[in-house]
């Protein structure tokens, strides 16, 4: 394995940089530190972290790879609630001709942000019991470390190869538990068994180290703690069918988190400070990459540039009147704009500066895996009182027992509550199940008309716009486990690993 591969051996120069910065962004990721510079106290490991962390969610790879949390918007762009429009970023993603294509740049960088945080966990792990400094610091410090590692392999099994019930012995990804140096051999790739078996390992092993670990004020919501390993297993689980672990460890994960208020519902999914968010991560004006996620993401404030995320017409049918979340839909009347619907879920939270926070993890995620894995377990009573508690908080009608399927119920619930935080594809593929994208048309299968609203008051009649893309790139049907799925491996990694 060479450095100038994928996985690199980088720490971070950050530790000359003073240890108690409150501005933890400007700890970047260098390769100029010797790691023997690096590893000498528990202050240092913290700086370490804190920098990986920056890098993973505030590298620009592209303006359409703004980090991390991109990767949030090519699920939801491949699945069926978001309307892609034409304009920049993610409009191949949504077509399925980008992550298919080991050539693509956003196939590139998100490989690249994984595994340089990878290595960059694993260097912490295995250092860390040699620094000095407080014992309780260092075993929190590898806590995280595993937390973060556990996310990116989470992040890999979730869409680079399908569900483990599907094949467990289906070849999936490389697995390195060691810092990689110049002379480090690449590994094979992995059975998706064995790379879900290695994010549960590296949960419950950091489950005791973090522990009663209190972050303080929600400016720090970005650090991991008990909760949110407990919210990484929950999902872990709900990916490997182990429904009883899965409800369990959810209902662990939101212990102190409670549902937000439909006022808050309105306000734009932009504020760790959010009673609902167990895990986020926050922006300021000098530390706002990631906030550029927005400029997709919001439909409606002024200051965004592209507007991506407009939401299919259909999906609004799924909610009730009276629901919270109905207020966010109208009609865009822009000219370049109008005939999509609008779903106003995402707004900068500063429109100067155009910043805004992002969400990693909430209690009603929570609350809908809690449900589930009573539903799938067959305990559909109690399945129906964690899905109300959402849908009361909501101002939804609540669910009743044999009106319908409470699982596919439960689905949809996901769907309506999770739009735009990058659920859409992943749950796809954990369910074996298929995108549904069809054209927005009447009842005679005729154009779509709405009215939109002039400046003068009067009204405009105009052709309302959903899906654009209906089939896969080679003109078939979308079916389950389709090649189109699942991330590729990028070209110059496979180039450089002859042992994948």
């Amino acid at each position: 394995m060479k450095k100038n591969r994928y996985i690199l051996t980088a720490l971070l120069g950050a530790v000359l940089l003073s240890a108690c910065s409150k501005d933890f962004l400007k700890q970047d990721p260098t390769n100029q530190v010797p790691d023997d510079q690096v590893f000498t106290t528990a202050d240092n490991v913290e700086t370490v972290l804190n920098g990986t962390w920056a890098y993973a969610m505030e590298t620009f790879y592209t303006y359409a790879v703004p980090g991390y949390t991109s990767i949030a918007r090519a699920s939801d762009a491949m699945g069926d609630d978001v309307a892609v429009t034409t304009k920049y970023g993610l409009r191949d993603a949504y077509t399925f001709v980008e992550m298919v294509d080991n050539t693509k740049n956003r196939v590139s960088a998100y490989w690249t942000i994984l595994y340089k945080v990878i290595d960059n966990a694993n260097a912490v792990i295995t250092r860390v019991d040699g620094v000095s400094g407080d014992a309780a610091q260092k075993a929190r410090l590898k806590g995280q470390a595993y937390g973060l590692r556990a996310m990116c392999y989470l992040t890999l099994a979730s869409f680079y190869q399908f569900n483990p019930i599907v094949d467990p012995n289906a070849k999936a990804v490389p697995i390195y538990l060691e810092p990689t140096t110049a002379a480090t051999q690449g590994k094979p790739r992995a059975t998706i068994k064995q790379v879900y078996d290695q994010v549960i390992a590296d949960l419950l092993a950091a489950e005791p180290l973090v522990k009663g670990y209190d972050r303080g004020d929600a400016s720090k919501k970005y650090k991991i703690n008990y909760n949110v390993i407990e919210g990484m297993l929950a999902r872990a689980y709900l990916q490997t069918q182990q429904w009883s672990l899965a409800q369990q460890k959810a209902a662990a994960a939101r212990q102190g988190f409670a549902l937000m208020s439909g006022d808050d519902y309105q306000k734009g999914f932009n504020d760790v400070s959010n009673v609902e968010w167990i895990w986020g991560h926050p922006q300021t004006p000098n530390q706002s990459n990631a906030s550029y996620n927005f400029h997709f993401l919001d439909v409606s404030s002024p200051g965004s540039y592209y507007y991506s995320f407009m939401a299919d017409p259909y999906f609004k049918n799924f909610f009730d009147n009276g629901d919270v979340r109905t207020k966010l839909f109208d009609w865009d009347t822009l000219p370049s704009q109008e005939g999509y619907l609008r779903y106003k879920k995402f707004r900068f939270r500063d429109q100067t500066a155009l910043i805004g926070d992002f969400v990693l993890m909430r209690s009603a995620e929570m609350v809908l895996i809690e449900a589930e894995g009573y539903a799938r377990s067959g305990d559909a009573t109690t399945a129906a009182l964690r899905l109300n508690e959402l849908r009361n908080a909501r101002n939804a009608y609540p669910y009743v027992q044999g009106t319908g399927q409470i699982i596919d119920t439960i689905m949809i619930e996901r769907r309506k509550e999770l739009w735009g935080e990058g659920f859409s594809l992943s749950d796809i593929i954990r369910t074996n199940g298929t995108v549904v994208r069809k054209a927005f048309t009447s009842y005679t299968g005729s154009d779509s008309i709405i009215s939109v609203p002039r400046a003068d008051g009067t009204f405009k009649q105009v052709k309302a716009k959903g899906h654009r893309t209906l089939k896969f790139p080679d003109g078939t049907s979308f079916v389950p486990q389709s090649k189109y799925y699942l991330f590729a491996i990028p070209l110059s990694e496979v180039q450089n690993n002859p042992n994948l």
